[in-house]
């Protein structure tokens, strides 16, 4: 080991700092050999999310499956020696274990016998799952409560003779006391934290399916995780912060897909302002072209319900059209004055000229609409968007959820050498980064991300009523629907044409030219390297459109180094890709993308053992196997056993004096 003699004085204050913690040469040096020891263990493995889109049963079942890697590890150790409708009921087990122990104990007639034999399989399986850590991980792991005696069953090695009784001892005594639901429960959970190291969500967690809420509850307590925030999230983002317009296209949205339980239920925010505002003001209107679907038995769902449900569509609707107008005039940097169309509506005659097109309109019938003054609200549409603004910032649980997604999220992440985000690198069609001058300066690229996070967190952060609050509100609805908003990804979104304008053609939303461009690996090269990635490992990983899977569209594009892991989580675009989500596992030796069918439900999968039906396709292995020495963590590892070195020479050259207490 090199000496040296003389430090600066920055190194000596941080190595004085350090030796606080590693006071002696001998402390040092156990810390250096188990760091060491950590960065040859195989890599953990990582488990890739998108666009789940509120569908909390199917999220929870591929999160308690880790999109079947408890399956993979089951069938591993149990295949040829447990017939498979035992292994069905132990693989449901460990994902909804105490529902399934509910199940048993009413089925089962010697059920402190399966319960001994439940709790010896599980064993195994915690110890294959527990393999890749150090012991000291896998007991940071452990349920409090049994902490201690799953790990004397882990580390008991049952086929010595002197320690075979004291294992069954264990066992036999769990049961006795009537604590083997709780020990098995704790085992379960175990298993399913050691199975995956990490999760990255890459965007839309919110709306669509019903309850986003559930989802944001079960991340809270997800050992670790990161988002990639997606444009229904940065939807849902700027209306808890308390922009007037996200709260009027959260509930436009919500009302449209009659998904109002998270709002209601979910939230705690009522909506009697609109619905009273709605029924008076827009009682005598021709609400047609704001029809809302309805669940629900003709008993359930009355005419009444359903007039009521339009009229709240379309008030809201026009509150939003008003305030979006608002906050284009606010900022004409965004380019988007040509999405300015309540002053070019023709009254008298019925139409609107849209880019030079005069479109007929199928309702034209604003009673709040002042032609003259197209934007500005009436004293009752203020009165209730300030309203309905106000719950949102005042509900505790939406509030923690949206911190949550604050301090989780950002619009992307380098992780082990790839690149995460929701939508797109926006670029033009000549494959350049597209420029966008907001906030008083030409950006594009990483520097526009960069940028656009940072104004996003102003939305939230800063002082209500402050310039700077504004402005990051108003940069929230950019992301949301600004012309090829990274997240958004499109030239113009036309809610407006598709509620007041029969003919289609004018619903055009063109993409961004990323969504072509991304098949050309070198144009993904390119895009990696602005984000400072090189390597025939590194990959751009990112959702938002639904991969048409069923017209053979493949997720892996750019030959190998861009996936799209939306494939229709949400059950409303399954039409549309065919299938019911992709996942993406990358371990220490491979890569590969999983495709799922659809979730027949939480309480058929507990009942008759059902799990999602999926099918997995490597297509990357790696040339060895990768070891936590080649990730990020490994990388930060290092440099600690780096710094502890230097520490050492300090103890010996004096520079700094052991501390034994």
């Amino acid at each position: 080991m090199e000496t040296k003699q003389e430090f600066t004085a920055d190194e000596l204050r941080y190595l004085r700092m350090l030796a606080r913690q590693y006071p002696t040469v001998q402390a040092a040096s156990t810390e250096i050999i188990n760091l060491n020891a950590i960065l040859s263990l195989p890599k953990g493995t990582e488990h890739f999310i998108s666009d789940v889109h509120g569908e909390y049963e199917a999220f929870l079942h591929i999160l308690n499956s880790c999109s079947g890697v408890v399956r993979e590890k089951l069938d591993l150790l149990y295949s040829n020696s447990i017939p498979r409708a035992e292994l069905d009921q132990l693989a449901t087990l460990i994902y909804y274990p105490e529902e399934k122990l509910e199940q048993l104990r009413r089925e089962i007639a010697d059920i402190d016998e399966w319960y001994r034999i439940t709790i010896h399989r599980l064993i195994e399986v915690c110890r294959l799952v527990a393999a890749r850590y150090t012991r000291s991980k896998v007991r940071k792991a452990l349920p409090k409560d049994y902490a201690y005696i799953i790990d004397e069953l882990l580390h008991t090695n049952q086929a010595e003779a002197d320690k075979r009784d004291y294992y069954e001892n264990i066992i036999s005594t769990i049961i006795d006391i009537e604590q083997a639901p709780s020990v098995i429960t704790a085992m379960c959970q175990l298993i399913k934290r050691m199975a995956v190291d990490h999760m990255h969500l890459v965007g839309d967690i919110f709306d669509r399916g019903p309850r986003a809420d559930i989802i944001m509850d079960s991340l809270l307590h997800f050992h670790s995780v990161d988002i990639q925030w997606g444009n229904h999230d940065i939807l849902w983002m700027g209306a808890a912060s308390g922009s007037r317009t996200l709260v009027a296209t959260v509930l436009s949205n919500s009302i449209h897909y009659n998904n109002l339980e998270v709002i209601e239920t979910g939230y705690g925010i009522s909506l009697r302002p609109l619905s009273v505002f709605a029924n008076e003001v827009y009682r005598n209107c021709d609400v047609s072209r704001f029809d809302v679907k309805l669940t629900g038995t003709a008993e359930e769902c009355t005419e009444k319900d359903k007039l009521l449900s339009a009229r709240m569509y379309k008030a809201i609707t026009i509150i939003l059209f008003k305030l979006e107008g608002q906050k284009l005039l606010r900022h004409p940097e965004y380019g988007m004055a040509d999405r300015l169309l309540l002053d070019k509506i023709d009254y008298e005659n019925k139409c609107v000229t849209i880019s030079g097109v005069t479109y007929e309109l199928e309702d034209c019938d604003f009673p709040t609409v002042d032609p003259k003054d197209p934007y500005t609200l009436t004293p009752e549409e203020d009165a209730v968007i300030n309203q309905l603004t106000a719950s949102f910032q005042r509900s505790e649980k939406l509030q923690h959820h949206i911190r949550f997604l604050y301090s989780k999220g950002s619009l992307y992440k380098i992780f082990n050498g790839n690149l995460l985000f929701h939508g797109c690198i926006p670029l033009t069609e000549d494959g350049k980064l597209m420029s966008f001058t907001i906030g008083g300066k030409e950006r594009k690229g990483k520097e526009f991300l960069d940028y656009a996070d940072a104004a996003a967190r102003k939305a939230y952060y800063y002082k209500p009523g402050s310039q700077e609050r504004q402005m990051g509100m108003d940069f929230l609805w950019f992301l949301w629907a600004g012309r090829n908003s990274p997240i958004f990804g499109r030239d113009r979104m036309t809610t407006f044409e598709r509620r007041l304008i029969k003919d289609e053609s004018s619903w055009s939303e063109p993409k961004n030219a990323y969504y072509t461009l991304y098949q050309d690996p070198e144009m993904c090269d390119f895009l990696l390297k602005e984000f400072g990635l090189e390597g025939s490992h590194c990959h751009i990983i990112n959702g938002h459109v639904p991969v048409k899977a069923k017209k053979g569209e493949s997720p892996i594009k750019g030959s190998g180094k861009l996936i799209v892991i939306d494939g229709g989580f949400c059950a409303a675009y399954q039409p549309t890709s065919g299938i019911a989500g992709y996942t993406l596992i990358y371990n220490s030796q491979c890569l590969r993308i999983i495709s799922h069918q659809p979730f027949a439900g939480r309480e058929k999968a507990i009942r008759e053992n059902l799990d999602i039906t999926s099918t997995s396709n490597i297509f990357e292995r790696m040339e060895s196997r990768q070891r936590i020495a080649q990730t990020d963590i490994g990388r930060q590892l290092q440099a600690r056993i780096d710094d502890l070195r230097t520490l050492l020479l300090a103890f010996k050259a004096g520079a700094v004096t052991e501390d034994h207490g």
